[in-house]
């Protein structure tokens, strides 16, 4: 399932929503350090991961830095390393780039087109000043989520996938029966369909969940890369707070609607 967009209007342009985006772009188009610009995967240099990335070792172990060394990436106080890495940000701040921060195109429009189509609605419910700070706090919970599970990895954790999943968390609990136009593919054919919110967000979590599980499973790192417990933790969070963030609400969602095939 490939969520297009909603149907649930706001009540004014999703300022903070664009700007999140806009910034997403311009830091992976000008800013990130990268081998090229690659459609098809990753195109940030290896060595860019430990400047803009979060580490759950150097966020557990402070004061310890690590760098990309080889083809590999080495952390101060490791079993055999000796010296000092050179880092140019503080462990605080890579919490904050690594939220801006993408290994390739395909990461990051993935995550921005689940942000237009949901940021919206959250940041309508609750204010543009509200919406920053529920973004960023989504971004952190995600974090201290994937470090929950691997405190001592030296594994770069980056993206905005764990905010955003905070943002899905959100829209999950205020509109569980809003309209998502969602492409279906079956082998070689698509179909475009209405499923409501709940049915398209609570697959996603669970999807997940099992490719979480999965790879506690699976120690040889073949789960793709991919954060599943930092996207846990910024859902969980999004579906906690999300009430003491959001004021209003839309009641277009409650409308019944016929599901359009």
């Amino acid at each position: 399932m490939f969520p297009l967009k909603d149907n649930i209007p706001t009540r004014r342009f999703p300022v903070v929503t664009v700007v999140i985006i806009a910034l997403n772009v311009i830091v992976y188009l000008f800013v990130q350090k990268k081998t090229g610009i690659d459609f098809s995967g990753d195109s940030l240099d290896p060595g860019a991961l430990t400047q803009y990335a979060a580490i759950p070792y150097e966020v557990t172990n402070p004061g310890k830095e690590c760098e990309f060394a080889g083809q590999q990436i080495i952390c101060e106080g490791q079993p055999g390393v000796s010296g000092s890495a050179e880092n140019t940000l503080p462990t605080w701040a890579t919490v904050f780039t690594s939220m801006f921060s993408h290994a390739g195109l395909l990461h990051l429009g993935g995550n921005m087109l689940f942000l237009w189509i949901f940021g919206n609605n959250v940041e309508d419910s609750m204010g543009r000043v509200k919406f920053v700070v529920f973004y960023l706090l989504g971004g952190i919970a995600a974090l201290v989520g994937q470090i929950l599970i691997g405190p001592e990895a030296a594994v770069p954790t980056l993206g905005a996938s764990g905010a955003v999943a905070g943002v899905l968390g959100g829209y999950l609990l205020l509109y569980p029966r809003a309209r998502v136009v969602t492409a279906i593919f079956i082998v070689l054919f698509f179909t475009l369909i209405e499923i409501p919110a709940f049915l398209v967000l609570g697959f996603w979590f669970l999807q997940q969940v099992a490719f979480g599980a999965l790879d506690l499973t699976n120690p040889t790192g073949e789960g793709g890369g991919v954060a599943y417990f930092a996207h846990i933790g910024g859902f969980v969070f999004g579906l906690l707070m999300i009430k003491l963030f959001a004021t209003y609400r839309n009641e277009a969602a409650d409308r019944p609607r016929i599901p359009v095939y």
